[in-house]
C-alpha cells in the first residue's frame, strides 16, 4: 500500500524550530520529487518547498526562504523539512507529496501521492 506519513508537527513559540518528517512506504522515494505544502484555516493550499529526485535541486517559497530547509535521506525513504525562526503566519497543516516532475511540484500541481498532514501551530 502506497503511503506517505508526516510527523513532527506541534505547538512552538515564535522564533522556535521544528523538523517535519515525511516517511514513505509501499514505494521508493528515490525516483520522485517531493514537496511540502501547507494549508492554513480559510486559505488555499500553498507550496512551501520541493526537492528533486535527480540532482537535489530545491525550491522554496519566498515566505520561507532562508528559514526552512528541505532534505532527503533515500536510505531511510524519508524527506525532512527543517523549519527555523517560525512565525505565527507559518501556522498550518503541512502536507508532503510525491510526484514525478520537479517542475510540477514547484507549480503546486500534479503530485501523485499525498500524506494526511501534520499540524504546526506557532503561538506564544
Amino acid at each position: 500500500q502506497v503511503q506517505l506519513v508526516e510527523s513532527g508537527g506541534g505547538l512552538v513559540q515564535p522564533g522556535g524550530s521544528l523538523r517535519l518528517s515525511c516517511a514513505a512506504s509501499g514505494f521508493t522515494l528515490d525516483y520522485y520529487a517531493i514537496g511540502w505544502f501547507r494549508q492554513a484555516p480559510g486559505k488555499e493550499r500553498e507550496g512551501v518547498s520541493c526537492i528533486s529526485s535527480s540532482d537535489g535541486s530545491t525550491y522554496y517559497a519566498d515566505s520561507v526562504k532562508g528559514r526552512f530547509t528541505i532534505s532527503r535521506d533515500n536510505a531511510k525513504n524519508t524527506v525532512y523539512l527543517q523549519m527555523n525562526s517560525l512565525k505565527p503566519e507559518d501556522t498550518a497543516v503541512y502536507y508532503c507529496a510525491a510526484g514525478v516532475l520537479f517542475r510540477l511540484c514547484v507549480l503546486n500541481h500534479g503530485m501523485d501521492y499525498w500524506g494526511k498532514g501534520t499540524l504546526v501551530t506557532v503561538s506564544s
